[in-house]
């Protein structure tokens, strides 16, 4: 814990104490109830850059010139945004199929961006041979345990006062903001839940959770661009299988209706991955019936025309 509280004195300000409050407008919609963690109101609207601002910060510290890393687009921008403060060089390798509106703002921050034709996987192998050709440090998320620190104060700051939730939800892709919050989570208040929510069309680290052992698969084939990755990292699963009390697959269809839902109750445009704890109680009402979840919008990076086209509103 010492470690996640000497986090907080490095990460900027702008990350941190986001918006967190109960939402009775979509109490009503889903049955329990229901507060939220904001953690789009910031510079690259996801919580990415409590991480990222460890490591540009220790790379400064060090001396160090440059970084690379592998995004699907949230991970790329914060990194930008954390590496300019800093003056360091810093290269995004993407997949040329990630969300433009992603792309566009990685560019926009002063990082180079490489794309590949390929998925986020091959994006990582692409990375970690730039880092080594160029003899950089390679930042991966979720293992590199800055990314996992940085999403665990999150985690302090749900914990802040009498938690009046049981449960928290939380979307699980690479995983560290799954091991990192639910790190705190459990540590301070081991009643409380810890349920990890995956797409169908992404369910590898939610089958690793499940077989207790890691489980890759072949595709992704989901709108949660966020979370779709095919290798789970064994060290993740590892800490996973520790924190975490539950690990649920969700439909896309209840993916778009919980967009649509923080939408039209709650006034929120969300990205796909920041949907799932909501999809998760469409799914299972009975389970979540008289509990009061907590669930962290993690990302509101979308291309508007496609997301107006998901939830059905004019724009699209």
């Amino acid at each position: 814990m010492g470690r996640v509280w000497a986090a907080r004195g490095v990460i900027d300000r702008v990350f941190l104490d986001s918006p967190q409050y109960r939402c009775e407008a979509l109490e009503g919609a889903l049955g329990c109830g229901v507060s939220v963690k904001l953690e789009t109101a910031n510079p690259v609207r996801s919580f990415k850059g409590r991480g990222t601002e460890l490591v540009a910060s220790r790379l400064a510290a060090g001396g160090a010139r440059a970084v690379v890393c592998a995004s699907a687009g949230n991970l790329g921008q914060a990194l930008a945004w954390s590496g300019r403060r800093r003056g360091l060089e810093v290269t995004v390798v993407a997949s040329r199929f990630a969300t433009k509106a992603k792309l566009d703002r990685i560019r926009a921050l002063g990082a180079t961006l490489e794309l590949v034709d390929g998925d986020h996987e091959l994006a990582r192998e692409r990375a970690a041979a730039i880092a080594e050709y160029e003899g950089i440090r390679l930042l991966e998320d979720s293992l590199d345990l800055e990314t996992c620190e940085g999403a665990a104060t999150i985690g302090l700051e749900l914990m802040e006062g009498t938690p009046t939730f049981d449960t928290v939800l939380i979307a699980l892709g690479g995983g560290a903001m799954a091991t990192g919050v639910g790190y705190v989570v459990k540590e301070l208040a081991p009643d409380v839940d810890v349920i990890c929510v995956q797409p169908h069309g992404a369910p590898a680290l939610t089958r690793s959770w499940h077989e207790r052992r890691v489980v890759t698969t072949d595709s992704t084939d989901t709108i949660a661009d966020g979370v779709a990755g095919r290798f789970p990292i064994p060290e993740v699963l590892d800490d996973l299988l520790l924190i975490a009390d539950d690990a649920v697959l969700v439909q896309e269809e209840s993916i778009i209706s919980g967009m649509r839902l923080l939408y039209n109750h709650a006034g929120l445009i969300v990205e796909p991955s920041a949907a799932l704890g909501v999809a998760a109680v469409l799914e299972d009402p009975t389970r979540f019936a008289g509990r009061h979840v907590l669930t962290i919008i993690c990302g509101s990076n979308v291309d508007l025309p496609t997301y107006h086209r998901w939830i059905g509103t004019p724009g699209g």
